[in-house]
């Protein structure tokens, strides 16, 4: 049986965000941050230094939450993306080291000339 499963998952469509709620903490989740973290092979390639830098996600939005199971959820989103399966370890992951992985995030745009555009 998986770890950290959260007790309650709250879309937030009109300020585009996730919450996940466990026993003892709460993550608030932005759709472009899931989205850049997408665990599809879209995103993450088909192994370690297959990543494709995602930009433009600035203003998705997520469309849906469909549940996978016990496991996973599987986020739809406004510009198409609906193939990543974020299981409940890689959703825990995500809230737990949000800093490390938004600022390694908003570093790889810097590095590639990319400025952050968002209405």
């Amino acid at each position: 049986m998986a770890e950290n499963v959260p007790v309650e998952i709250n879309l937030h469509q009109q300020s585009s965000y996730l919450t996940l709620k466990y026993e003892n903490e709460t993550f608030d989740l932005a759709a472009e941050y899931l989205r850049v973290y997408s665990p599809s092979a879209e995103v993450m390639g088909h192994g370690p230094g297959q990543e494709k830098l995602q930009v433009g996600k600035e203003n998705v939005s997520i469309q849906n939450i469909v549940p996978v199971g016990n496991y996973a959820i599987q986020i739809v989103y406004d510009d198409g993306h609906d193939t990543g399966i974020y299981s409940w370890e890689y959703l825990y992951e995500l809230g737990s080291d949000y800093a490390k992985k938004w600022n390694s995030y908003l570093q790889k745009l810097k590095e590639a000339g990319y400025e952050r555009v968002k209405q």
